[in-house]
């Protein structure tokens, strides 16, 4: 998901990617820059902040009127993100801890966040199998190949998400797909700025957005 290599800050990695995900500016405001410390002291992984992120410009991506920003400032994605921490704090807490077994013979492990995230991604994906027979093959072949092993690194996770929508993508009729690249170009903007890299995320976050618009998928 990062534009920077491995050895960028948290701060870096946030602040590229929220910057590409936005398609416009080249830093963050004072009171920006003072949210992304506090989150940067809680310690969690950049792709959960960065999951939150992208959350938060999706749901603003259709409202977003021909070349403004998706998004404001960062401040405009503090609870989504927020909700993404408590969310993986929650998890990871438990994950590994014994849960009430139902019988001696029975002990069940709570789920990862990577687990949790992998699972709802397959339950939507077959939810969408069961409403549109003709992406049932292609969702069998998905659970079988991309989705059949869980990733360990939240940035594999990502990836395996992002991958799984555009391989949906390429099994919808010409027309409709044609369709979904009008509207993934037409939402949003891109400042010449930005570098190649940059205009690359932005526009595969609003393909892959304007293709979950399309099958009806929302968070998972």
């Amino acid at each position: 998901m990062s534009l920077l290599p491995e050895s960028a800050s948290f701060e870096e990695l946030v602040q590229d990617y929220f910057l590409a995900v936005r398609g416009a500016g080249l830093m963050l405001s004072a009171l920006d820059t003072e949210l992304l410390t506090a989150w940067a002291r809680e310690g969690v992984p950049f792709e959960v902040v960065a999951r939150g992120i992208s959350r938060s410009a999706e749901k603003a991506l259709w409202d977003a009127r021909p070349g403004e920003p998706v998004l404001r400032n960062l401040r405009a994605c503090r609870r989504q993100v927020d909700a993404e921490i408590k969310k993986y704090r929650s998890l990871a807490a438990g994950a590994g801890m014994a849960a009430e077994p139902e019988a001696p013979s029975r002990r069940r492990k709570a789920l990862s966040w990577e687990q949790t995230r992998h699972a709802r991604l397959v339950d939507a994906l077959q939810d969408l199998a069961g409403r549109e027979s003709l992406l049932a093959p292609r969702v069998a072949w998905l659970r079988g190949t991309v989705l059949a092993r869980i990733p360990e690194e939240p940035s594999a996770l990502d990836a395996q998400e992002s991958l799984s929508f555009l391989v949906l993508l390429r099994a919808l009729p010409f027309p409709q797909r044609r369709q979904v690249w009008r509207d993934a170009l037409s939402v949003g903007t891109e400042q010449q700025v930005m570098s190649v890299r940059a205009r690359k995320l932005s526009r595969r976050f609003r393909l892959v957005a304007a293709v979950r618009r399309r099958l009806g998928v929302k968070e998972v």
